[in-house]
């Protein structure tokens, strides 16, 4: 038998364990600044890019790809090389992923609060930050599977299962809904419109959820889990069933997140379908990781590790059986668009990804110090400051979250709104909000407590840069134990196993996407929507530069209180000049999608001035840099080549006119304030074409405003 002597690579490790720590700081503290904002403006800081707008994208990509990520990273090179009896297949790129990646991340903690955004949900960032992305994620992909070829283990492990569908499918969903044309170095506009952008958004934003932030994660749970216990996985053939059902479902569930909007029916119905059918392989996820405990329970209340993994594993059932619920569409039609949606993620993202990455780090720093865990009482109060935090967080959110779509809901017996003013539902709720908050300060107080705990742990030790193990080569008959069949023959034969996981990805996304896009009856067109002007245009980047699409939808539902609320239910062919579309996932202020005429144009720009003048007691911050900066056109040409590229129909030659345009439409804008007592208007600033592109808003149909 030829023994090999290797040494498993801890440093790379350790980078991405440090790195985890740090980011985990940073989202979280910046999501406790943006909660506090909904209820007190001045956490907004009067300053242009510390606005919630600009804030909750940074802090969504700063919890999911840097926390989150790093922590997935670090987890994965730990246990690949483990599973595989084998160091990780190139240094080299080993460290290309770690800095590539936090180099991103760091180009995203600039350009977001800048205002360079797409302002698509967790794939907010740029085309060049973009490219990087999918270059980095490569990079990953490669080292992966270069060492799982060069493994000294004949079969696969489960964990490495999840492993391979996590690399493959991020690439897809990242590619495919990256899909953009530049109009700049830093500016782009995305090549889908409308439903069809929607589709494919949340066709990515879901399956992040899915093939980001769970299917690794649980490959983690099953290699740190019985490790941890010092057992054996409950069922190995339930955990066959739980991943390729998994795998195969996850895909088709993501029009979930547009039900009653203007996405065909057949498409909302599936996916649907689909999420309810998710229940029984995440529930048998669950139950494999619990039950992998049985007998162990003495050792959970005396390992502080093994506290933060079973809630994290309870908390992953809990969403995943509330993920469905929240899917069927009478349940759906009260929970869209507010609180509750964002319980739902959060009991997810603190419990399921925060507190099994707290697993992770507690169980690997004294690995990789070769100490003992500096204090298991500071571990003990650090878990009990997350659950209380994430107790306080949830809580107040569903209660709040009901709370709204009741209200706004409510007729009274004369059949009117009970509330038809949207400020009241907001008011009603800030004692929620500040209940969060609580929440929120609780979960980062117990981060804080870890982060002292494991820097004092690898103060108490040294580093251990390099494992030193031995195992026998694949080719010595490792393995080789008579005729192997079914799916044990498979772990053996990784490049099919990955052609097969890659077809069952696959299959869910082309038969949901494809026809919306080969059927042109299913996105209707209306003769009356016309494209945008030059001014709107440049209205609706200033819209998306400063975030206003993460508080107001622009998609009226066709239910009553919604239509007597807003107007006309939205029409599918009235966005088929949206690139990208702006329906919104959550609603701290009213719909706009018909907001276009309902206000003088006097009342938009004090709004944006101050908001407390036209609505008192409201918590949008004021915006009154919109009102001295210049308005840039400088850019207008290549945004109109760029949009007519993507299918926006201006006629040949529209960019030699369009500045002509933009001024005569700014000087009707000026005029219209003047009327409303605003005298010293200039027609040269950003506030004229946010006004513009506002009063533009859902007038195409011409829709009569409801009173």
């Amino acid at each position: 038998m030829n023994v090999q002597t290797f040494r498993y690579d801890n440093k790379i490790v350790r980078a991405f364990a440090i790195a985890t720590v740090i980011w985990a700081i940073v989202g979280m503290t910046a999501g406790l600044l943006a909660a506090i904002q909904l209820f007190y403006p001045g956490a907004n800081l009067n300053l242009q890019y510390t606005t919630f707008g600009r804030l909750r994208p940074l802090h969504t990509n700063a919890v999911i790809f840097a926390f989150v990520g790093n922590g997935m990273f670090m987890g994965i090179y730990y246990s690949l090389q483990r599973l595989c009896k084998a160091r990780m297949f190139s240094d080299t790129l080993s460290w290309v992923n770690f800095w590539g990646w936090n180099l991103i991340i760091v180009a995203a903690a600039v350009t977001l609060p800048l205002g360079i955004t797409t302002s698509k949900e967790y794939a907010e960032l740029e085309w060049p930050i973009d490219i990087a992305i999918a270059l980095v994620w490569v990079v990953f992909a490669v080292n992966l599977f270069g060492t799982i070829i060069k493994r000294r283990e004949r079969h696969m492990y489960v964990a490495i299962w999840f492993y391979i569908s996590t690399a493959i499918t991020v690439a897809v969903l990242h590619i495919f809904n990256s899909l953009e044309m530049p109009a700049g170095p830093l500016k782009s506009y995305s090549i889908y419109a409308g439903v069809q952008d929607a589709l494919v958004q949340w066709w990515y934003g879901h399956n992040a959820v899915a093939f980001f932030l769970t299917t690794p994660y649980l490959g983690l749970m099953y290699y740190f889990l019985p490790k941890a216990a010092e057992r054996p996985v409950f069922s190995y053939r339930l955990s066959i069933i739980h991943f390729w059902a998994l795998i195969f479902l996850y895909i088709w569930a993501g029009p979930h997140h547009l039900l009653y909007t203007a996405l065909p029916d057949w498409a909302q119905s599936l996916g649907m379908v689909f999420s309810v059918m998710l229940v029984a392989p995440s529930w048998g996820g669950m139950l494999n990781g619990l039950l992998t405990l049985r007998g162990a329970w003495d050792k959970v209340r005396q390992d502080p590790m093994l506290k933060f993994m079973v809630v994290a594993v309870t908390a992953y059932g809990m969403s995943t059986l509330e993920g469905p619920v929240l899917s069927i569409k009478s349940v759906n039609s009260l929970s869209h668009f507010t609180d509750w949606t964002i319980a739902h993620v959060h009991t997810g993202a603190l419990g399921w990804n925060g507190f099994l990455t707290f697993s992770m780090l507690y169980w690997l720093f004294p690995r990789l110090y070769k100490t003992k865990l500096y204090s298991v009482k500071l571990a003990n109060y650090h878990f009990w400051l997350g659950l209380l935090g994430i107790m306080f967080y949830a809580v107040p959110m569903y209660f709040s979250g009901v709370t709204q779509g009741l209200m706004w809901k409510q007729f009274t017996a004369d059949g009117f709104l009970q509330y038809p003013n949207f400020l009241e539902t907001v008011i009603r709720l800030l004692p929620m909000h500040r209940l969060r908050a609580v929440g929120g300060t609780l979960f980062i107080l117990g981060v804080v407590v870890m982060a002292y705990n494991l820097y004092k742990t690898a103060k108490s030790g040294q580093p251990v840069t390099d494992d030193e193990v031995q195992a026998p080569a694949l080719d010595d008959g490792h393995g080789a134990h008579g005729k192997e069949g079914g799916h044990r023959w498979l772990e053996s034969k990784p490049a099919l196993f990955t052609i097969l996981a890659t077809v069952a990805i696959l299959v869910g996304g082309l038969i949901e996407i494809v026809p919306l896009y080969l059927i042109k009856s299913n996105v209707p067109t209306i003769t009356s929507v016309k494209p945008y002007t030059a001014l709107e245009v440049l209205g609706r980047d200033i819209y998306i530069r400063e975030g206003c699409v993460g508080c107001h939808s622009q998609m009226v539902r066709p239910f009553r209180s919604e239509t007597e609320r807003y107007g006309e239910y939205s029409k599918a062919g009235e966005y088929v000049y949206d690139h990208p579309f702006l329906w919104g996932s959550k609603r701290t202020g009213p719909d706009l999608h018909r907001v276009g005429g309902k206000y003088p144009n006097a009342w938009h720009y004090n709004h944006m001035e101050n908001p407390n003048t036209t609505s008192p007691g409201s918590v949008m911050p004021p915006y009154p840099w919109l009102l001295s900066q210049k308005l840039d056109t400088t850019s207008l040409p290549s945004r109109i080549k760029a949009l007519r590229k993507v299918g926006v129909p201006y006629p040949d030659g529209y960019e030699a006119t369009a500045q002509k345009e933009l001024e005569t439409q700014a000087k009707a804008v000026v005029d219209g304030l003047k009327t409303g007592m605003v005298q010293d208007a200039k027609p040269d600033r950003e506030i004229i074409a946010l006004i513009a592109y506002l009063q533009r808003l859902g007038t195409d149909i011409k829709a009569q405003p409801k009173n």
